[in-house]
């Protein structure tokens, strides 16, 4: 290391960008780009242990120079990493292959430790990792980049044996080599007590020169890139020395500082605080920096936003406690993020923040209904209700409201105009499939990814704590091992309970009575009697035929002809044929399916358009060469022969362009789709429905028609009794359910018990109306469930007509709960089992008694198309039928006397 390095005139050289490597410093660097790696290449891994490259410093030329002299020359650095020992990375990036560099007029020539090659794959590039050894000081004469890589002719720095031997009997050198060995002896001591090492450094303080000495020290420290090239400068081997002592003096100060930090925390702290050391470490050196400035720290940002969210005082005192805990936290610890989570949810909730309602005019209020919905005049009329004890008191605790109804009626699109009437935000949460009670209060916060439930987290989204908050499919919830939602909705829908609303996740309260909360549900048996007893069920039970041509001509056909980018200039589909798409294509209580049929044709209606359009453009390109081939030849002509070309002035308005007068010509010569009757089958096929099925269907003795309740509204519903040679068995099949097959067994047993008195089986001699044979029902459609007690009335007429080989009547359908000893009980859906009668064209339904005061709620246009009949028992009451039917007249019900019923029982 003593000995004298013999350098050449000329060396290879390789830029550090922004760092400098010091004699007797070890560095291992990863050459990548084809300049370096030629320059290994041929320097060192041709040559072998003779092989010697500058290591000169370089900077950016956007970069200020504050020390030394550079050169600048622009030249192609490509890119190197290089690391001092094992950590310390710097790279060349590709900018410098644009930008000039500020080369250092002083370098270090170094010698390979270590070379190894590689072959980066799939590119297949060649690259060197070279372990660089720092050797002596030189200063460039001349700089060269015009080769594959830049060369330098070079001077050597260093002095000889002679002058140093002359320097070291200096007084000045003496003195400054006794305070260095002061010092970094007093620095080795601090750092062997610190990290427990042998005395082996110290070996270095006897053996290696102390000019030498100091540059090895310097290398270890972290230092600026201007502090590096000052130490890179000092060829004086005094002013080395002085600014290798200052350096190894302020590191050591360093240490101590940090001891003394150390040692004042840990005083300070009690055994179960060690974990906090960390940041008490950090607080102590802020406080020895006088460094308290917390304007850019996202902690106080995130305190600052918690004071303006305007949290109740017990919350506050909440987050103020967690807040306290988070800044005692390290961003490493496992519970940091979440508790910062649960702060930003705090901060971001709406605590006091609500959307201000626009002046209440219930005129504009019923107008948009009307606009938005057709008919429910029952369901609109309760809504301004609502609006109006909203108006005259505005903090009154309203009822929540629960739609109830088959799909497509409109159940969703209600809670957005009464959102809109208010002008409240509006925020839907789906709670069809939800199984877990976590939904609805959230996880608690000791799980792993745990989160608020649906209901903050759509406060959250909304931003206001006052929205309209639509529950839909409500009585889609489950339950199983992770809880009921059902039943964690009862504390939500209970305006004395949801004031203090907890949510597992929160775990402070929150109050939920400014949320009007809004539930929609197919069907309300499903929902628990508790939860359903806190809200207002108002039932949709779908439209009529009438309603459904009035909703299809005002608002489908309009939607559906936007969506397909046409209007009534293309398409036009007349009343008559949307009269057919109702009654031969759809038999359902909403508008869904007559909407996409609808969509059928526009989609068939779109095509013909687009194929015409394409035609005309291709025409008019056509049209266009012509006229242009025609025209001039013509006007040429005219002007030879001297004739005068006469023309006449069209004056156009402002704004009309080419496009305009093209679409105004399109729509003159292309005349708009009217869809018939050939058409409506070409799209749509043949149709499903029609009136002849029923007739057919019910053509034998023991088959007649029923009605039945389904979540997509009434249906009509087909019962066949048959006999055949048997033991007296009963047998039935459709997929029904328990209830169903108990009222088949209870209408048997009845028909048998009164066989005698109905004139069944005996006037034919027989004592047994089952003796030598067996009886089988049949529900059709068997691929769909069906339970209930509603078809006892039903079964006992398919038998009756089964026993007495008479036919029922094709034109009527009926319903009823059937008892052991004759009584007709009442059931539910009545107004749906009506206009599912209404929309199969049956023109009779026969009803239980108790059931004529829900006839009150189905359409007077319904009332006055059918025949009503009721079934009762023997002792049924004269003066209860003349009232339930002075009920009936008064909303349109054909006649004011009572007429003549039949009493079947």
């Amino acid at each position: 290391m003593a000995e004298p390095v013999e350098l050449p005139s000329r060396i290879g050289i390789l830029p550090f960008r922004n760092k400098v490597l010091l004699p007797g410093a070890i560095i291992r660097i990863r050459c990548t780009s084809p300049s370096s790696v030629k320059l290994v290449e041929q320097e060192l891994w041709q040559r072998e242990e003779k092989g010697l490259i500058g290591i000169l410093p370089v900077r950016d030329a956007a970069e200020t120079l504050s020390v030394g002299s550079m050169l600048t020359q622009g030249t192609d650095l490509g890119s190197s990493k290089n690391q001092t020992g094992l950590s310390d990375s710097h790279k060349l990036d590709g900018k410098s292959q644009q930008e000039p560099i500020h080369w250092h007029t002083r370098g270090v020539a170094a010698r390979a430790l270590h070379l190894s090659r590689g072959v980066e794959k799939p590119s297949g590039r060649v690259t060197y990792t070279v372990v660089l050894e720092g050797l002596c000081r030189f200063s460039v004469l001349e700089l060269s980049t015009k080769g594959t890589y830049s060369t330098a002719r070079i001077s050597p720095l260093d002095m000889t044996k002679a002058e140093m031997e002359r320097v070291e009997q200096d007084p000045d050198f003496i003195a400054l080599s006794r305070q260095f060995k002061v010092t970094a002896m007093e620095l080795i001591s601090v750092l062997e007590q610190k990290q427990k090492t042998g005395g082996r450094t110290k070996v270095l303080l006897e053996t290696v020169p102390l000019h030498k000495l100091a540059d090895i020290f310097v290398a270890s420290f972290e230092i600026s890139f201007e502090e590096q090239l000052s130490m890179l400068d000092a060829v004086d081997v005094k002013v080395r020395l002085l600014k290798a002592t200052e350096l190894v003096d302020r590191h050591l100060q360093s240490i101590r500082v940090a001891e003394k930090i150390t040692k004042k925390v840990e005083g300070q702290l009690s055994k179960s605080q060690k974990e906090y050391l960390l940041r008490q470490q950090m607080r102590a050196i802020k406080e020895e920096l006088g460094d308290n400035d917390d304007e850019d720290d996202d902690v106080a940002g995130l305190e600052r936003k918690m004071q303006s969210a305007g949290m109740p005082p017990n919350v506050w005192k909440h987050a103020q406690r967690e807040l306290r805990r988070l800044k005692k936290m390290q961003p490493q610890q496992p519970g940091y993020n979440s508790s910062r989570v649960y702060l930003e949810l705090l901060a971001d909730l709406p605590w006091q923040t609500s959307s201000e309602e626009v002046e209440m005019d219930l005129k504009a209020a019923k107008e948009r209904l009307d606009s938005d919905h057709y008919g429910l005049e029952k369901v609109k009329q309760r809504i301004i209700e609502y609006l109006a004890v909203r108006k005259l008191k505005p903090d009154a605790r309203g009822p929540v409201l629960c739609f109830v109804g088959p799909p497509g009626v409109g159940k969703t699109s209600l809670a957005s105009s009464i959102a809109a009437a208010l002008g409240r935000k509006f925020v839907r949460i789906s709670l069809g499939g939800v199984k877990d009670e976590a939904d609805i209060r959230g996880h608690r916060r000791t799980y792993i990814g745990s989160m608020p439930g649906r209901l903050i987290d759509g406060l959250k989204k909304v931003a206001v704590c006052n929205p309209v908050m639509l529950l839909d499919e409500i009585d889609k919830t489950g339950s199983d091992v992770r809880g009921d939602p059902a039943s964690a909705l009862l504390e939500v829908l209970d305006p004395e309970q949801n004031k203090t609303f907890n949510d597992h996740y929160l775990n402070v309260p929150y109050d939920l009575s400014k949320v009007i909360f809004v539930a929609t549900a197919n069907r309300a048996q499903p929902i628990p009697p508790p939860l359903l007893d806190r809200m207002e069920v108002i039932e949709l039970p779908g439209y009529t035929p009438e309603e459904k041509l009035r909703i299809a001509m005002r608002h489908l056909i309009p939607r559906v002809l936007d969506q397909h980018g046409l209007n009534s200039e293309y398409l036009k589909v007349p009343e008559a044929i949307v009269k057919v798409i109702i009654e031969r294509y759809t038999r359902e209580a909403g508008v869904r399916n007559l909407e996409r049929n609808l969509a059928a044709l526009a989609r068939a209606a779109a095509v013909r358009v687009a194929e015409q359009e394409q035609d005309r453009d291709r025409d008019r390109v056509a049209l266009n060469k012509d006229v242009q081939q025609i025209s001039s030849p013509l006007l040429e002509s005219r002007l030879a022969e001297g004739g005068g070309v006469e023309m006449e002035v069209i004056p156009m308005a402002m704004g009309v362009n080419n496009h305009e007068i093209s679409s105004a010509f399109r729509r003159v010569i292309m005349s708009p789709l009217i869809v018939d009757d050939e058409m409506l089958e070409k799209v749509l096929g043949p149709p499903k429905y029609d009136d002849k099925e029923t007739a057919e269907r019910v053509s034998t003795p023991g088959v007649c028609v029923g009605l039945v309740w389904t979540s997509f509204g009434g249906e009509v519903q087909f019962v066949e009794a048959t006999s055949m040679v048997g033991k007296g068995d009963l047998h039935l099949t459709g997929q029904l359910g328990d209830v169903i097959k108990e009222s088949a067994q209870i209408a048997l047993t009845w028909v048998r018990a009164r066989a005698a008195e109905l004139n069944l089986g005996c006037a034919q001699g027989e004592g047994n109306l089952l003796e030598g044979r067996d009886i089988h029902i049949h529900f059709p459609a068997g691929a769909v469930p069906k339970d209930g007690p509603s078809a006892g009335v039903t079964l006992v007429t398919s038998l009756v007509s089964l026993f007495s080989r008479r036919r029922v009547r094709s034109d009527t359908a009926m319903t009823g709960e059937i008892t052991l000893r004759g009584l007709v009980l009442p059931v539910g859906g009545i107004k749906d089992k009506v206009l599912a009668a209404h929309r199969n064209g049956l023109k009779r339904v026969i009803l239980p008694e108790r059931n004529l005061k829900d006839l009150v709620e189905v359409p007077p246009a319904v009332l006055a198309s059918m025949e009503w009949v009721v079934s009762c028992c023997r002792y049924y009451l004269q003066r209860e039928w003349k009232m339930c039917w002075n009920m009936l007249s008064k909303v349109g019900a054909p006649g004011d006397n009572i007429p003549n019923y039949d009493i079947i029982f």
